[in-house]
C-alpha cells in the first residue's frame, strides 16, 4: 500500500482531497477516509466503506474534473472529532465532513457530505 501525506489537522483533509483528485488517485482520495466512512455521493446515495469510496471516486476522476481549493468555515473540535465545512465558490448550498482524530494524531474523514443544497421555501 502507498504511503500518503496524513492530515496533521482536520482542515489538511480538503487540501489533500483537491491534490490527489487533481492528480486522479481515486485510491489516495480513499486514503483520507475511514475504512467504514460514510460518503453522501452519488446525489441521494450512499456510499460506505474506504473500498466504495475509492470506486465512486475512480469511475468521477475518469472524467479528469479539476477542483479547485474553497477557503473553509471554521472548524469546530470537541476531543477527537471534527466537523469541517466549506461554501462552494459557485454559492450553492455547502460542503461538510466529519472527521476522527486516528490513534497516530492524524485525521481521516468519517461522514461525508460534498453536497448539499440550501433548503428551499
Amino acid at each position: 500500500m502507498q504511503e500518503y501525506e496524513k492530515a496533521v489537522r482536520p482542515e489538511d483533509i480538503t487540501r489533500l482531497f483537491v491534490e490527489r483528485s487533481n492528480a486522479g488517485d481515486a485510491a489516495g482520495v480513499a486514503a483520507l477516509y475511514e475504512e467504514d466512512a460514510v460518503l453522501a455521493y452519488p446525489p441521494g446515495e450512499l456510499t460506505v466503506g474506504r473500498d466504495a469510496i475509492r470506486a465512486v471516486w475512480e469511475k468521477v476522476l475518469a472524467n479528469r474534473p479539476r477542483f479547485e481549493p474553497e477557503p473553509p468555515l471554521p472548524t469546530l473540535i470537541s476531543g477527537d472529532i471534527a466537523l469541517t465545512s466549506t461554501p462552494p465558490r459557485d454559492g450553492s448550498g455547502a460542503r461538510a465532513q466529519v472527521v476522527r482524530r486516528q490513534p497516530d494524531g492524524s485525521w481521516l474523514r468519517v461522514l461525508d457530505q460534498p453536497e448539499f443544497a440550501p433548503p428551499t421555501r
